[in-house]
């Protein structure tokens, strides 16, 4: 891979074990002795690699103003980017970014986007900075589908909404199966309501079969919820909103937010107020 680009090859080295550690000083003083920054392992680990999976920013400092490459990839297809989100160091992201590291590295069969690693760990602070600076919201990974997907799976409600709010399609599939799906088997409640406020299709079958309320269990919270969705239709305000913000996209936020309208209309509009709870309504 980025082996031949590097040039430099060895088994875990000093400047390895410093990065991981996070030893500045250490470092700083093998730099200046002339130790290469770009040195692989075996797995095409670089010392930058290991000061971001380890969140030590100093140290990813240090590496990339001796010229530490900032996209290079491990055998699995990890970036330092990808490291630094896994780990939730938002020091580490923005440094990384400030070199311009790709937000969108190509996903291969063994990684993830740096926005689904951020997802995976449920670090809403990263998932804004991944997509301020362009994350592609629809990213399909092999295992977890979208961002979404993997974010509702792991029970992450904050981040959920950060996604939607962006603009994520809330009814994006991967072998037929939705956010509201992965909503329903970790039973919460408050993210099934979101996702149909934001226009799940509470009828969606999956490769199974199977819809949302399937993998719930009878009775719960979460199959209450989803059977009074699947017997009420959303209102017709709700649809509305649900219509300008489809049409308006990965826009809708900033274009809402120009609007001059009332405060109530513009919260609306921008989910600000949580949805009530359905059974508040019966």
């Amino acid at each position: 891979m980025e082996v031949t680009a590097i040039g430099l090859w060895a088994d875990r080295t000093v400047l390895h074990e410093a990065a991981s550690h996070g030893r500045a000083l250490q470092l700083k003083q093998l730099i200046e002795s002339g130790a290469s920054v770009n040195m692989v392992t075996v797995d095409n680990i670089t010392p930058l690699h290991e000061a971001c999976i380890q969140a030590h920013p100093n140290c990813a400092r240090l590496l990339l103003e001796a010229g530490a490459q900032v996209d290079v990839r491990t055998v699995h297809g990890s970036t330092p980017l990808c490291n630094a989100c896994a780990s939730g160091s938002l020091e580490c992201a923005r440094l990384l970014l400030q070199y311009r590291a790709k937000v969108n590295p190509s996903l291969t069969s063994l990684t993830a986007s740096p926005l689904h690693e951020a997802c995976i760990r449920g670090n809403v602070e990263i998932v804004r900075l991944m997509i301020a600076s362009g994350a592609q919201l629809e990213a399909y990974d092999v295992h977890f589908g979208p961002p979404l997907h993997i974010a509702c799976a792991k029970a992450h409600l904050v981040c959920v909404k950060e996604l939607l709010n962006a603009g994520a399609n809330v009814n994006s599939v991967k072998f037929h199966e939705t956010a509201l799906h992965h909503a329903a088997r970790v039973d919460m409640v408050d993210m099934i309501e979101l996702l149909m406020e934001f226009g799940a299709k509470v009828y969606a079958s999956d490769n199974l079969g199977k819809k949302p309320v399937d993998y719930t269990t009878p009775a719960s919270p979460a199959h209450t919820c989803l059977m009074f969705y699947e017997s009420n239709p959303l209102s017709l305000l709700q649809l509305c909103r649900i219509t300008v913000r489809m049409r308006l996209g990965t826009r809708a936020s900033e274009v809402i937010g120009q609007l001059d309208t009332s405060r109530r209309i513009h919260s609306y509009l921008q989910y600000c107020d949580h949805p009530a709870s359905p059974q508040s309504d019966t």
